[in-house]
């Protein structure tokens, strides 16, 4: 996709009522901490339009960004944060089963994992619920440039078996550092959203960038 615009629109606190966006929606979930706003900023080419922060636990809203006025990229709260109370964990996890539940536009969810590590219990516990609420997450793997080209196969297989993951699954490793990853995630997001296929976006994120062909097919379309 060539990003010609990009905007942060809408915000929803735990009170806000979610927008009807008439627009497809792709959202972002992931662990407090995992690279999520990098992620973010990475695809949209931006520096600082999602915030990053030292500090886990920041994101505490359902953040739409706007692209090309064709689509939304939705950054979800993060989870599994320690040092916040078991009511404010409850109320964000609230948030994001609303949001699952009740959005007509939402046509895949990706959900980020730190490739180094296994699962944590939360990952386990937000891919579940993704799963229940209808979609079949897609697995971004980050902090891809932490670990040596030789680790990474078995850091995917770790993630595969910690998840449980669907058959055919895709897990794309991602560094926030080197890009690595960016074209490929965007190559996926335009095939679901179908831009791949009418032709209207043939680039994913630069001007003369031509996008993968490959197929994934019919995954993260909800019932």
């Amino acid at each position: 996709m060539v990003i010609k615009s990009v905007a942060l629109e809408t915000v929803c606190g735990i009170t806000s009522k979610l927008p009807d966006t008439k627009k497809p929606e792709i959202a972002f979930a992931g662990k407090s901490n995992v690279g999520k706003s990098s992620l973010i900023n990475g695809l949209m080419n931006r520096k600082s339009l999602a915030r990053t922060s030292a500090q886990p636990g920041k994101t505490q809203t359902i953040n739409y960004y706007n692209i090309n006025d064709c689509m939304y990229l939705v950054d979800l709260p993060g989870y599994g944060y320690a040092k916040i109370s078991p009511k404010e964990k409850e109320k964000w996890g609230q948030m994001v089963e609303n949001y699952l539940h009740v959005s007509k536009q939402l046509k895949a969810v990706f959900l980020l994992i730190d490739i180094r590590h296994e699962p944590s219990a939360n990952d386990k516990q937000m891919y579940e619920w993704i799963a229940y609420q209808g979609y079949h997450p897609i697995i971004i793997a980050t902090k891809l440039d932490k670990l040596k080209r030789s680790q990474v196969p078995k850091h995917i297989k770790m993630i595969k078996t910690g998840l449980n993951v669907r058959e055919n699954t895709p897990i794309l490793p991602y560094s926030a550092l080197t890009k690595q990853g960016r074209e490929e995630i965007w190559n996926l997001m335009d095939e679901l959203l179908g831009f791949a296929e009418s032709g209207k976006e043939k680039s994913v994120g630069m001007p003369g960038e031509e996008a993968g062909q490959s197929k994934q097919g019919g995954i993260n379309e909800k019932p």
